[in-house]
Parts: structure tokens; sequence; C-alpha cells
């Protein structure tokens, strides 16, 4: 359960009749007037029921033989994950999902890394991965193709940068568990084939959305704004009990 900021009201996050994104934090309304008594004055609810911060997964090439401007849109990205106060979350790796890590850091934002490895060593030794510009990295023995579904589930939104077959692996989870899901057009790699592979799927509803954009700022802001306007409903396909096991 969650907590209405402006009247107290405890609510399932799927029920709430409203959510608003602020400084990077969603909070749930039982009604749109809450929200808009919220949004009008935010300061005077901050502290009554805190917010928690959307998770940004950016999956992308581990490869260090990416293009400059697919190193520069990753850049961007992250610091404008950074910017708007969201956290982001990778696989702890090198190529394009490092340099959006660095531009989280020199953001002052907050980055996450979920490593394949057992520690520290084996991250770096055995995995090759940088261990710099994280300020938390989560060790999950997993290995490079396991730690995909922890990278996955932690992300509130999925965002597809360059890549090959493991990001292709992450889209396809993220879109099988009914993520909302950014492809960041132009950055290489996979990203000019997902919309023929969606559109292979046919019929099959699992609840994820796809928004496609060319523009790092753009993506993230269209991003939020369907999070907080419908996707917060739907936080996995497998949540929802009322979900056809057909089309899974």
């Amino acid at each position: 359960m969650v907590r209405d900021p402006v009247c107290l009201m405890a609510l399932d996050p799927r029920s709430a009749k409203a959510v608003a994104e602020y400084e990077g934090r969603t909070y749930y309304f039982c009604s749109e007037q809450c929200k808009t008594k919220f949004l009008d004055r935010p300061e005077t609810f901050l502290d009554k029921a805190p917010g928690m911060r959307l998770t940004v997964g950016v999956m992308g090439s581990a490869g260090n033989d990416q293009l400059s401007d697919a190193k520069e849109m990753a850049y961007v990205l992250g610091q404008t994950i950074a910017k708007r106060g969201f956290v982001l979350i990778t696989g702890a790796c090198p190529g394009l999902p490092y340099e959006c890590a660095r531009g989280a850091t020199d953001s002052g934002g907050l980055s996450v890394g979920i490593s394949p490895a057992l520690s520290l060593d084996e991250h770096v030794h055995k995995y090759h991965s940088p261990s710099d510009n994280f300020d938390v990295i989560i060790y999950t023995g997993s290995g490079l193709m396991g730690r995909e579904v922890t990278n996955i589930r932690s992300s509130d939104m999925v965002i597809i940068l360059g890549g090959r077959s493991g990001t292709l692996g992450e889209f396809a989870i993220a879109y099988d568990e009914g993520k909302l899901i950014g492809v960041l057009e132009g950055s290489g790699g996979i990203t000019s084939k997902i919309p023929d592979i969606v559109a292979s799927f046919g019929d099959k509803n699992t609840g994820a959305q796809v928004i496609y954009d060319a523009d790092p700022r753009q993506l993230i802001a269209r991003l939020a704004q369907v999070y907080t306007t419908e996707h917060y409903k739907h936080p996995s396909c497998f949540c929802h009990t009322t979900a056809n096991p057909r089309n899974h």
C-alpha cells in the first residue's frame, strides 16, 4: 500500500486514481482533486507521504567499438535521467551503458549497477567491467544472462540503446513482462529492427508499451508522461490476475 500525501488515504498503487511525478519521485492520489492540490503546492505535502524514486533501466551494447554519436547520445541520456531525479540502472558493463552512467554521475545523479559477478574482484577481473561511475553495485552472481531479469524487474522504465543479441534478450524480457519501453532511435544496433520485431508478435498482448524517439531528452519526458498517466497501473503482466495466459 501507498499513502496519498494530501488526504493520507492508504491506496493500492494500481487502484490510485491519479499519479504525479515531482523531482523524480512518484506520488499516488485517491482523486484528481488531491493531485491538483499537491501540484499547486507540493512543498506543503512532501513530508506527509514520501514518494519513491522512479528507476530507468538502460540496456545496450557493452562493446567498445561504438560510434562517437551513439556514445554522445548515451551520455546525454544519463545526464537527462539524473537531472530529472530518476535513478539509473544498468548492467554495470562497459560500452554504451557505461557512457550513460558517466553522464548520470557527472550530473549528480544516482547510478546503480547490476553485476553478473559474485564480487568486485570477479566483476573487474572475470567480466572486465568498470567499477567507477556507480553509486551502488549489486553483485547477483547470476552471470551475464541471469542478471538481465534483475535489471528489467528493478526498472520502472526500460530504454534500449544500440545493442546486439544480449540487448535483444533484455528487450524480450521487458516486453514479455509488460514494461514501458523506450527505444533511442539512431543509436545503432538492434534499435532499427525493433519495430519489425514488435510487428511480428501479432496480437500478443503483454501490456508492454514501446515508445520511439531519437532525442534522449524527449524520450525521457515521453516515458515519464506515459508512466504517470497510465502505465503505473500495469507494473507487470504477471501482476494481473485478469491477464490471459494464452497471450504470454
